[in-house]
């Protein structure tokens, strides 16, 4: 089998930090390592890396080092000149788990023409179903995204029953047939233990995210002023992690310029998985105010750390915790202000009645993902030998029936 990985070598080579869709590229990668190959798509081209070239770097993508450009550069340039009119005529998967390439002509083109069998990972239709909260332009690219997805996919890998209703339902609009799918959702990230120590010695909050308008991030800085406002010095403490994205000028404007915030709200756009886990730890919950999410990994890493966790009424999110959550209304601010409060004493029953429910959490595992990932692929590959037509031999000039 072939995992592209251009887009994990893309954005690694230029020191940016893993999303959430970077983390489920790199659990496939970890997943498949030795059974699969890379594939990187460079110049034009669609690039196949040697099996030990592969090897060298998977390993370098599961453990970054600072070679990762150079070991990259010199496998690609090595096979290159071998993949200029390569064909990919046998019938391999192909796993494509970020979106990367799908809404451009040439790549629906190349593939039409291989014998190649998709497996596409879709985290989300947001763009289709919410696109005021997406970059201008970015409905119609992930619409030509869905449209790849949907009329080359040999199967299709969902994070939600929510993003596979969502996927259906654009699938009927369009009138176009789905492909095999199956949901399987995400589990946690990989983080390593929490320090002992708090990273600030006062009652905080931590909300974890790209800085983007379907976020919700101005609410919680609007309420922080308020909460700031009303009780100075004794006012909790909010830690914002998390790059900047697009169309978030007005948090970010909060962020650098609202003098009252400062001491108060903490921004961590480079944190790493070790304070990650730490901020995570020592917090009286994970704020997430979302307007729209697929998923919600965020939710599932805290709940996992035994972290109680504040979110909006969201169907991903409840299929993912069930009523463990405190759930409330994205744009109701009086609400989110009262839990905030309530959540930040010491002694909240709130609080404590959430982490007696947390004993009925079980949080979703790799291991149960590529069990269907893997009972995916055993059916696809069943149904196409099914249907691949029997040769009749012929001996001394008879037909043998």
């Amino acid at each position: 089998m072939l995992i592209d990985v251009t887009r994990l070598l893309d954005r690694m080579m230029q020191g940016r930090l893993p999303t959430g869709v970077d983390r489920v590229g790199l659990e496939y990668v970890r997943h498949f390592s030795g059974r699969a190959v890379a594939m990187v798509r460079f110049a034009g081209q669609w690039i196949e890396l040697s099996q030990r070239d592969t090897d060298r770097v998977f390993d370098a993508l599961l453990s970054p080092r600072g070679n990762l450009k150079q070991l990259a550069r010199r496998a690609v340039g090595k096979a290159l000149p071998l993949s200029f009119a390569r064909r990919f005529s046998s019938p391999r998967f192909l796993f494509n788990t970020g979106h990367s390439g799908l809404d451009q002509a040439s790549y629906f083109q190349r593939l039409r023409g291989t014998g190649l069998r998709p497996m596409f990972f879709v985290h989300d239709l947001i763009p289709l179903t919410h696109p005021e909260y997406c970059r201008p332009g970015e409905r119609e690219r992930h619409r030509a995204r869905m449209d790849t997805v949907l009329k080359l996919g040999a199967g299709v890998i969902v994070n939600s029953q929510a993003t596979l209703d969502a996927l259906k339902g654009h699938a009927r609009k369009v009138e176009h047939p789905m492909p095999p799918a199956v949901v399987a959702q995400l589990a946690p990230a990989r983080l390593p233990p929490p320090a002992d120590t708090a990273p600030l010695d006062v009652p905080y909050f931590v909300v974890l995210g790209t800085i983007e308008p379907r976020k919700n991030h101005w609410l919680l800085l609007k309420l922080w002023r308020q909460l700031i406002e009303r009780m100075g010095s004794a006012a909790p403490r909010l830690v914002v992690i998390g790059q900047r994205g697009w169309e978030c000028e007005n948090v970010i404007d909060l962020l650098e310029r609202c003098e009252p915030l400062r001491g108060f709200v903490f921004e961590r756009p480079g944190c790493t998985d070790a304070e990650l886990s730490t901020y995570l730890h020592h917090s009286q919950a994970l704020l997430f105010p979302s307007f729209t999410e697929g998923y919600g990994l965020p939710l599932v890493e805290a709940l996992t750390l035994g972290v109680p966790v504040i979110a909006s009424d969201l169907p991903a999110f409840r299929e993912i915790a069930g009523n463990i959550p405190e759930y409330l209304d994205p744009l109701d601010g009086a609400r989110w202000s009262e839990l905030v409060l309530d959540y930040a004493k010491p002694d909240s029953p709130r609080r404590h009645a959430q982490h007696q429910r947390m004993g009925h959490f079980q949080a979703p595992t790799w291991e149960t993902h590529f069990q269907k990932v893997e009972s995916l692929m055993d059916r696809l590959a069943g149904a196409a030998t099914a249907q691949t037509p029997q040769v009749i031999p012929r001996t001394q000039g008879l037909m043998v029936r």
